[in-house]
């Protein structure tokens, strides 16, 4: 609707008390429903609505923050990267945030660069957020945060986000011991892990869940190799594998370098899964689809970024209440052909396997050994 003042005059968008008039309600409920206030009646919450419909209504953002002491946005600060992982958590948090009635405001970081989220922070609050998301997946040795604001850390110890902090993960560990727990119950004695890189939490914590699966069976624990999530690097470190005689199954801590490994691996002739079982992470939609189709763990990004919107929406709505519990995303392994129980490995015309070099630095580039006492 609009209201015409004379002749030539402009169109005048529709009010708060036009909606009001229309619905039979008072402007202030008219501003309780928009602002998604509780002790609004379901009936009365539909009238408005059809209102502001009917008569192309909007209500002002400046004017609903003036109302509410709130912007209902959140912050996101993330590292700007085109990876699977973190860029579908980033989608899915922005889907959670419209359905939790908040917009989505980002601030991209740049890997090496230890200011990078303090910045990002400081940008997102002069912007007046409500609260803020930091899904940061590299340690860049950041102090810990201190802003008046709800923190929400994702993928990263809570001490990540300051003292206002609350966490959500999205479970590598538990899916990393998972994906190594399937390799172990099909028979094969130990599992090779292919690590990415360990200034990553999530790295780290597929590391912590293949060493807690082999430790908690009381297996040898093989020589780290350490890739850059690319599948070139899943490639080198295939070709180094491919020559240790001992290897039948591997756990990648990503899809890509799954399927760069067993590129490697069906060139030096070995066969996935009749040598040598391969796991990967993530379940990329190109896992299905490569030969073998690949076995993985699913990451539940969407559920992981619904729940962490949960815990941070009740910390900016209810902030004396008590701190809603985390709930841990589902364990997910999909199944699929590069997986399978462990057959003998033709011997060299010597009777021996060949010689395992996985402790040669030399035969990995671009991936690299384990550096001692840094994971």
């Amino acid at each position: 609707m609009t209201r015409v003042g004379g002749q030539g005059a402009s169109p005048v968008a529709p009010r708060a008390v036009d909606v009001a008039r229309r619905a039979g309600v008072s402007q202030k409920t008219v501003s309780r429903v928009f602002n998604g206030e509780r002790y609004v009646s379901e009936d009365v919450r539909r009238r408005v609505l059809e209102a502001a419909e009917a008569l192309g209504y909007r209500m002002n953002s400046a004017a609903r923050a003036l109302a509410s002491g709130r912007t209902r946005s959140i912050g996101v600060v993330t590292l700007g990267t085109a990876l699977y992982g973190p860029a579908s958590l980033l989608i899915g948090i922005e889907r959670a945030a419209r359905d939790a009635g908040y917009a989505l405001r980002v601030c991209n970081t740049l890997e090496g660069d230890p200011g990078g989220v303090a910045g990002a922070v400081e940008s997102l609050l002069e912007q007046g957020v409500d609260g803020i998301v930091v899904s940061e997946p590299i340690d860049e040795g950041t102090a810990s945060l201190n802003v008046d604001v709800p923190v929400l850390v994702l993928g990263a110890p809570a001490t990540f986000g300051g003292p206002r902090a609350v966490a959500a993960g999205v479970g590598a560990e538990s899916l990393a011991r998972a994906a190594t727990e399937h390799l172990l119950d099909l028979g094969h004695v130990t599992v090779h892990h292919l690590a990415g890189p360990q200034r990553w939490f999530a790295a780290r914590d597929r590391l912590a869940g293949w060493r807690a699966a082999l430790s908690a069976r009381g297996r040898r624990q093989p020589p780290v190799l350490v890739g850059d999530w690319s599948a070139a690097s899943g490639y080198a470190a295939g070709r180094e594998l491919a020559s240790a005689g001992d290897v039948t199954a591997v756990f990648a801590a990503n899809d890509d370098m799954a399927i760069g490994l067993v590129r490697a691996l069906t060139e030096a002739g070995l066969r996935v899964p009749g040598d040598v079982s391969v796991v990967g992470f993530d379940d990329i939609p190109v896992s299905a689809y490569v030969t073998p189709p690949l076995t993985t763990v699913r990451q539940p990004f969407d559920a992981v970024a619904y729940e962490a919107l949960r815990l941070l929406v009740q910390a900016i709505e209810k902030p004396d209440a008590e701190p809603a519990p985390a709930h841990d995303p589902p364990v997910e392994l999909v199944v699929r052909a590069s997986t399978a129980p462990p057959t003998e490995r033709k011997t060299s015309a010597s009777g021996h396997r060949s010689a395992s070099r996985a402790t040669d630095p030399a035969h990995v580039p671009p991936a690299e050994h384990e550096p001692p006492g840094t994971v």
